[in-house]
Formats: structure tokens, C-alpha cells, sequence
């Protein structure tokens, strides 16, 4: 129809629609009857030429679609159906013979590619975690952008498709998005370096712990330098962990100016505007040279002669992708498919395919030292590593207000093991159960069932005046969760689609407080069913629920105490996203202020986070 963007596409998106093989199917049945009277009719030829470019593309931009046909029946039918006129056509013919020979090959010998190795999981006892200490900041964040790079190269970008993302842990789909979870992995697994580095040694001053947390700084701000975006952001939401963040002492031996620097590149992965800072930065830096910094971090040794790659945080785009396919809908009023939606998934792909490119030319020289400690470090349980930050600093310690810590973003723990990663309550980009509880896994299950594991809920706790400064980081902090598998069934007590819905975090009433919780609170959840929510969250016995009432924490002190049969969503004030869980007649802490339920603000919420992203996506 003169549309000459139409194959590119289609080929990038109909996996959100239908399969390789049906498309297949459709276009064989199609050559079988092909226009014109003859094989040299003008309808004919022009016929012809449209076959082999199409097929051409397809094998070029995507091999890995015919290579995973299994049967090479329908290969072998579309070769004797291809034209025969043409010297592309006679390369067309070739190179798909070759793959329905592997298909063959692979169909009587299928051992013959399964001989990947698997790797023993590291030896704890040989984990020296203050040997990161004796490797440059430059050299980490060189390795760490091999790593991160090489990874995003042979990301394939329509495995970040929402339709297809969202479905990844349905039964018989266990290896679909694979290139995206190998980058999810990679994200948790430096997350948990810094954990284990900055926790394991329990027996250190705080002024040497707080050495390491200045070198994973100063690393952060290596890989700033060098674009590498996904290091960045896990190095930084390691640290606004909540094991890590809540050790006010070794907060306050970090040197300031160290601080300083955190939270300027802490505000890169801003939530405001839906991430508005890390867009633009990548819109300025995705295709240029070098990064656009200060002449401070300019003049380090940065190897000017090698073309530095955008490696992206890959939350942003799934987050966009998941948004649009649960915004937008799949076909028209009339039946056909919405094409239109096609399009605006193509410009995100796009995007990512550009970036891939960039990434192409990176050159860096493997350095086995760090690689050596690297492969050592040993996963860390959120349970353990919340211990190891108890054993540091014992939490009946009480920490200033302002180190309160907030919630989280989302990865994807590896498939192959239990517990094993970084990540809030799906795949674990961020459970990211992961490391992190992320907004945009929960709204998208709670709308479509999908769960994606890529964005961060920002729910920062009032300030303290009286808490100095240098204490601790003034921006938001999240605190890690991790996750058995990569994505959980939504809850039972969501249904339908409703659009009114918000994060809160929520906390037992115990001697340490510290511990926060996410849940997803729609406008439909009474208060019975949020208190099971957190009860579960909290590793507690969900039935119990009758036995606790909830309470919002307000500024200044004050709570208000929700109806014990009340709806959650509309009883709540969108002052404060914190709320405490406590046994019915506990005594009222000293200081708190109850508030009436009937001063409640009760007014409907504007459609909140979910509403405000589609419109400022579309």
C-alpha cells in the first residue's frame, strides 16, 4: 500500500499478535498462488522482487526465528515455492537450506547442543570482599562495561515487547526473553556485590566500611563516564538498599564531598516525570562519543582513542513497552489488527536498536583478576543480608528519620536457581520477589497480568532538619527484595482492570522497624485484604489478619488508624505511602497523635501513577 516502513515494522512486532510459524503458513499459501498470467508478466516479476526482499530482511534482521522452527517442513515447502529468476533469489534458497539442514541435524542429534557448561556457584570461604579495595574505580567500571555491554549487544529487542515480557513465566514459556533476563541477572548480580562487600565483613570499624562504600562511589561514577547507565543504576540502588542504608554510622564516616557525588548521580534515575533526567541523557549521549560531564571527571583516564557505547538501564524501555501494550489496544473496532500500536512499539525498538550500535565498538581487554573476585562473590538472601546489617549495627538502634528507607525498583533472579538475586516481586531491572519492588510490575499484573520487573516507586520519607546533612543521602532511598522466581501471580483479590491503584509500604510493629514492605493498593481492597497482603510480605501467617489493624503514618508524628472494614484506597490520605501493622490493643507510642477516621481525606485519587505515565507517553 506504499508504506515503506510497513515489513521493518512488522517483522520487529508481530510476535505480539501471532507466531513465526503462522506467519509462515500465510505467506507459502500465498506464493502457491502467486499474481499474473506468467512468470514473465510485469505483476509477476514485481511479485517476485517483493517475495525475496521480504524474505531477505527477515533472514538478515532475524535468523533466530527460523532457526527455532524445530520441524524444517515448512522451510523446505517455502523453498520450492521461492522464485528462481534472480541472483538473490538463488541466495535466498541457499541460506535457507542451510538452516533446515541444521534444523535436520539438530532434530536426530538433539544432544549435540546441549552441552552448555554450568558453572559451580562460588566458594563463600574464598570471598575476600575488601579486595575490591585494591582495584581502580577506571578498571571496575571498564570491566563492568565489557560485561554490561557484551550483554546488551545480543540483547534482542523484541524479547522487551510488553505482550511478550508479560507472559515469560506462563507455563511452556520458560525460555522466552531469555536475552532479557541474562541482562536482569547481570543487573542483580553486581547489586549483590555491593551488598556482600559492603555487609560480609561485620567486623569492620565503620570508617572502613565507609571506605567501601566511597569506592563503590567512585566506581558508580567511573561507569557514569563511560555511559554505562545499567552498572550505574545497580550500584546505586545497592546502596539505597535498605541493609545498606540504614547503617547510620558508617553514613556518617563517609567523606562528604563522596556523598555529594551519590546523590548527584542518584537524581539521574529520578522517578519525576517519568524519568525524565535519564531520557534526556540518553537522548544526548545514546550516539555521541563521550560522555557530556564536568571537566573533573573529563580529565580522567578515560581511553579517548575507543568509542564509547550507551548501555541503557533497560527498565526505562520495558517500562514504556509494558505501558503502551496495556494502554493501547491490540485491534481495531472493526476486527483487524492496531497497527497503529505496532508503530509506536517499532519507536521504542528503534531505540534500541541504536543504541545497540553504538555499543558495537567497544573495546575492552578482560582484566581475570577482577574477574576472579567478581565470580566469587557469594548471592546474599534478602534474609541474610538484612542480618549481616543487624549484626553491624543492632537495630535496636534507633536511626534518624531520614534514613527511614523507601522502596525500590525491580530485577530478575536467575530461573536456575532459588533465592538466588536482586529483585522486588517478579523476575527479579530490577522479585526486578527481587531485590526490589517495582510499580510498574505490580500495575501491569494488576491490570493484564503481566509482570514486568523495571521501575522504581519513589516514596521518600519527611526529612529530619535536625539530621545532619552529611548523615546519609538526601535522596530517596529503596530497600531490595528478592524473589524466589522471576514474577508472581497476581493477587487473588484483584480483579478486572481497575485503573485507581497506588504503592504504600508497610512495616510490623516490632522492636526494628526498619523493614518496609510494597503493596499494591486498589481502589477494590478492603482493609482485611491489605492486612493479609503485608502479613504474607512479612513472612507472616496471612490468617491472622484479624488480629491487627492498619495504620497510616502521617507527618509530625500523627497516624490514622483505617477502618478495620474500610476501603484502603479511598479511607487513606495522600499525605504519606508509609503505614504501620499492629496487634489490636498494643499501646499507642509516645508521641503519636491518632487522627479520626472521619477526617480522612476520602476523595477519589485521579487515576494516579498509571494514568499520569500513559499521558505522558502518549
Amino acid at each position: 500500500m506504499g508504506d515503506s516502513s510497513f515489513i521493518t515494522i512488522f517483522l520487529s512486532t508481530y510476535r505480539s499478535f501471532t507466531s513465526t510459524k503462522r506467519v509462515l503458513d500465510i505467506l507459502t499459501d500465498r506464493l502457491e498462488n502467486p499474481p499474473g498470467d506468467s512468470e514473465k508478466s510485469q505483476m509477476r516479476q514485481a511479485f517476485n522482487k517483493a517475495v525475496c526482499t521480504v524474505f531477505s530482511t527477515w533472514l538478515s534482521e532475524y535468523p533466530e526465528d527460523f532457526k527455532s522452527l524445530g520441524d524444517p517442513s515448512r522451510l523446505l515447502r517455502l523453498v520450492t515455492l521461492l522464485p528462481k529468476d534472480s541472483s538473490s533469489a538463488a541466495d535466498l534458497h541457499a541460506r535457507l537450506l542451510r538452516i533446515a539442514e541444521e534444523l535436520s541435524e539438530k532434530a536426530l542429534l538433539p544432544d549435540a547442543h546441549k552441552d552448555q557448561i554450568t558453572s559451580p556457584p562460588p566458594d563463600a570461604s574464598k570471598f575476600e570482599p575488601t579486595s575490591i579495595l585494591g582495584f581502580p574505580a577506571a578498571l571496575i567500571a571498564e570491566q563492568l562495561t565489557k560485561i554490561e555491554a557484551e550483554l546488551f549487544v545480543r540483547l534482542v529487542p523484541y524479547h522487551c515487547l510488553g505482550s511478550l515480557w508479560s507472559q515469560r513465566d506462563k507455563k511452556g514459556r520458560e525460555g522466552v526473553c531469555w536475552s532479557v533476563r541474562a541482562t536482569i541477572r547481570q543487573f542483580n548480580k553486581l547489586a549483590n556485590a555491593v551488598l556482600a562487600s559492603c555487609l560480609w565483613p561485620t567486623k569492620l570499624r565503620s570508617q572502613q566500611r565507609a571506605r567501601l562504600l566511597e569506592k563503590w562511589i567512585s566506581v558508580a561514577e567511573e561507569c557514569r563516564a563511560r555511559k554505562n547507565f545499567s552498572s550505574l543504576y545497580a550500584i546505586v540502588s545497592a546502596l539505597q538498599s535498605n541493609p545498606i542504608h540504614r547503617l547510620r554510622k558508617t553514613w556518617q564516616d563517609t567523606d562528604r564531598e563522596a556523598i555529594r557525588r551519590y546523590e548527584e548521580l542518584s537524581e539521574i534515575f529520578s522517578e519525576k516525570d517519568n524519568y525524565s533526567q535519564s531520557r534526556e541523557l540518553l537522548k544526548e549521549e545514546g550516539t555521541s562519543k563521550f560522555a557530556n560531564l564536568d571537566n573533573r571527571l573529563n580529565n580522567r583516564n578515560l581511553n579517548r582513542s575507543i568509542a564509547q557505547g550507551t548501555v541503557p538501564y533497560l527498565g526505562i524501555f520495558l517500562t514504556d513497552l509494558t505501558m503502551l501494550d496495556t494502554a493501547v489496544k491490540d485491534r481495531l473496532d472493526n476486527g483487524y489488527i492496531n497497527f497503529d500500536k505496532r508503530r509506536r512499539e517499532f519507536e521504542v525498538l528503534a531505540q534500541i536498536r541504536l543504541l545497540q550500535s553504538s555499543c558495537k565498538n567497544c573495546v575492552f581487554i578482560a582484566d581475570e583478576a577482577f574477574i576472579q573476585w567478581y565470580q566469587s562473590v557469594p548471592t546474599l538472601t534478602e534474609e541474610e543480608s538484612y542480618r549481616l546489617s543487624n549484626e553491624i549495627e543492632a537495630p535496636g538502634e534507633p536511626s534518624p528519620r531520614g534514613l527511614t528507607p523507601t522502596v525500590i525498583i525491580t530485577q530478575c533472579p536467575d530461573l536456575s536457581t532459588s533465592r538466588t538475586s536482586l529483585a522486588g516481586d517478579s523476575d527479579s531491572l530490577f522479585d526486578f520477589p527481587s531485590p526490589v519492588n517495582n510499580l510498574l510490575s505490580k500495575l501491569t499484573k494488576h491490570m493484564k497480568s503481566p509482570s514486568v520487573s523495571c521501575l522504581d516507586v519513589d516514596t521518600s520519607p519527611p526529612t529530619n532538619e535536625s539530621t545532619p546533612a552529611t548523615l546519609t543521602p538526601s535522596t530517596p532511598t529503596k530497600s531490595h527484595r528478592r524473589s524466589a522466581s522471576c514474577g508472581n501471580n497476581p493477587p487473588n483479590n484483584i480483579q478486572g482492570s481497575g485503573p485507581d491503584m497506588r504503592i504504600i509500604r508497610i512495616r510490623m510493629d516490632l522492636q526494628d522497624g526498619n523493614l518496609y514492605r510494597s503493596i499494591l493498593v486498589t481502589s477494590n481492597d478492603k482493609t482485611p485484604t491489605v492486612i493479609s497482603s503485608a502479613l504474607e510480605k512479612h513472612i507472616q501467617d496471612p490468617k491472622q489478619a484479624s488480629k491487627y489493624e492498619l495504620i497510616q503514618l502521617l507527618p509530625e508524628g500523627k497516624e490514622l488508624v483505617i477502618p478495620a472494614t474500610g476501603n484502603v484506597f479511598y479511607a487513606m490520605t495522600p499525605s504519606s505511602v508509609d503505614f504501620l501493622l499492629r496487634r489490636k490493643g498494643g499501646n499507642t507510642p509516645l508521641g503519636s497523635q491518632p487522627i479520626s477516621t472521619e477526617t480522612s481525606a476520602t476523595f477519589p485519587r485521579i487515576k494516579a501513577k498509571g494514568r499520569r505515565l500513559v499521558r505522558t507517553l502518549f
